[in-house]
């Protein structure tokens, strides 16, 4: 009995540090900058029909939007035409469960921002907006805003 249970508190503690490595992994690969390559807003309804894809042009091509893994988060965003490009950069925090793929920010002076994380590679990130969705192709469904950044 005494070796059942052990094996049961080993395999317990193994699991949760296998989701602690886990965790660990993903933050890891979300670290770093990130540019917006293209949003794209998708019909509730099936969630697969592209209503509208906004692809950033001019200043907005600088927008980066930063992680690190002490939670810190940032978004550098640019406006303006040609060279004449000025930014304002947003400081705040994040959270992130990889169980559930739901990443939420919070910078400062607003409110929390759930994401629903879709990729997470080295290379690319797309996250669905959680929140402040609303149904743009007048079918009566919410339709959701998948945002796609790469390095």
């Amino acid at each position: 009995m005494k070796k059942h249970l052990l094996l049961f508190a080993f395999s317990a503690l193994a699991l949760t540090s296998c989701e602690d490595d886990y965790q660990a992994y993903e933050l890891d690969m979300l670290k770093g900058e990130w540019k917006t390559v293209k949003t794209e807003v998708v019909s509730g309804a099936d969630n697969k029909t592209v209503i509208s894809t906004i692809v950033p042009t001019g200043c907005e091509t600088k927008n980066t939007l930063e992680f690190r893994t002490d939670y810190y988060t940032s978004y550098n965003a640019f406006t303006g035409s040609g060279a004449n490009c000025s930014n304002v950069k947003t400081e705040g925090t994040y959270s992130y469960s990889n169980e559930e793929k739901i990443l939420v920010t919070k910078f400062a002076n607003d409110s929390d921002r759930p994401f629903k994380v879709i990729i997470l590679s080295s290379s690319e990130l797309q996250l669905m907006t959680m929140s402040d969705n609303i149904d743009q192709d007048g079918d009566m469904k919410i339709d959701y805003t998948y945002i796609t950044y790469k390095r």
